[in-house]
């Protein structure tokens, strides 16, 4: 990715350096210099430092007063703990679902979901587009539900899920049957208002991302 000025530019340097972290080029536990980098980018350390609280805000990294920030660790633990936590605020998710989706917000829902099961079923797959198209069926989600600070929470998460989900790609791309099952799945019990079977589904999913997750990292 080319850097280039934008009109919201702490915001750009904050989308450029998440994905030099999620793509593995910021290393986890490197030290990131805001004089070095606004030197190389041509800004000002100002505004890399509005883009360093974003990132810290993705838990992309960690800021410690008077020292420099450096990219957050991504050893098997440091991502179970990450993973407990995301799946738990998509467990409040669904069953604010069941509980508030109208009739008119039948046909978008299964539309995002279908998008992530075309993409599944496609020869060569695209683990980077299943996992965005996953993303949005989560954010069509976080619509219908219409909670501000539950939307909030499950936005800033989406950058550090989506560097676990990179590192892991491989034993990822292994795992697309229980994907496919359970976009399938989902929708029946959210449908169907029963929100135990839609957060069972939720968290055995992602017992089961966790674990693919856990195992790329620790080998």
């Amino acid at each position: 990715m080319d850097f280039q000025v934008p009109n919201t530019l702490a915001e750009q340097i904050a989308n450029y350096l998440a994905e030099r972290i999620m793509t593995g080029q910021i290393r986890p536990g490197e030290r990131i210099q805001e004089a070095t980098l606004a030197t190389q980018l041509k800004v000002s350390r100002a505004s890399v430092k509005e883009a360093l609280f974003t990132l810290e805000r993705w838990h992309l990294v960690e800021i410690t007063p008077r020292k420099s920030a450096c990219a957050t660790r991504l050893d098997a633990e440091h991502a179970s703990e990450l993973y407990d936590v995301y799946m738990h605020l998509l467990m409040m998710l669904v069953s604010r679902l069941c509980e508030r989706w109208q009739e008119p917000d039948r046909e978008r829902m299964l539309t995002a979901v279908a998008s992530v099961v075309t993409r599944v079923q496609q020869p060569e797959t695209d683990i980077t587009a299943i996992v965005e198209a996953s993303f949005g069926v989560m954010e069509t989600c976080c619509e219908v539900v219409n909670n501000p600070y539950l939307t909030e929470a499950l936005s800033n998460f989406k950058p550090a899920v989506s560097r676990a989900y990179y590192l892991s790609a491989d034993r990822y791309r292994r795992g697309l049957a229980q994907t496919s099952q359970f976009f399938t799945r989902l929708p029946e019990a959210v449908l169907a208002r029963d929100a135990a079977a839609a957060q069972a589904l939720i968290r055995d999913f992602a017992e089961h991302q966790k674990a693919l997750i856990r195992q790329a990292l620790t080998s």
